[in-house]
C-alpha cells in the first residue's frame, strides 16, 4: 500500500511517500499554501500520480499530549483533505520529528524530510 505522509504547515506542507511495499518513505517536493484551493489540487494530483491509497498527517501536539491552536488548524485541515480526496485520512503524533529530521541531514527540504519521518514512524509502529 502506498501511504502518502503531510507536515502541514499553512505556508508549506511537507510531503513524503511509501514505496508500493509500505517499507521505504521518501521524501518529496513540499507543497505550497496546502490549504488554499491550488494546494489542496496539487495534493489530489499527487494522490491520483502516486496512486495513494491512504495519507497520513502530522498531528503537531504538545509534548504534554494536549492540543494547541497548531494542532486545530491542523485537525482543520485534515478535515478538508478527507472532504476532497478518495482516500482514508489519519492524524498521527507527529512529536520530534522536525528535530530528527534536521539531524539526519539530507538534501530535500526541511518539511519534507520530517514528512519522511513521520511516514517512517507510522510505516514501523502506527498501522
Amino acid at each position: 500500500m502506498r501511504v502518502l505522509a503531510l507536515d502541514y504547515g499553512a505556508a508549506r506542507c511537507g510531503v513524503a511517500v511509501s514505496d508500493p511495499s509500505g517499507t521505504l518513505a521518501t521524501p518529496l517536493d513540499p507543497v505550497l499554501r496546502p490549504g488554499t484551493k491550488n494546494g489542496l489540487q496539487r495534493l489530489r494530483d499527487l494522490v491520483r500520480e502516486l496512486d495513494v491509497e491512504r495519507i497520513v498527517v502530522g498531528l503537531p501536539v504538545s509534548l504534554g499530549g494536549g492540543d494547541s491552536a497548531q494542532t486545530r488548524e491542523t485537525r482543520q485541515f485534515a478535515d478538508r483533505l478527507t472532504a476532497v480526496l478518495d482516500v482514508p485520512v489519519e492524524l498521527y503524533d507527529e512529536r520530534f520529528t522536525t528535530s530528527l529530521a534536521e539531524q539526519a541531514g539530507g538534501t530535500a527540504s526541511l518539511d519534507s524530510r520530517a514528512a519522511a519521518v513521520l511516514l517512517d514512524e507510522w510505516l514501523n509502529v502506527g498501522r
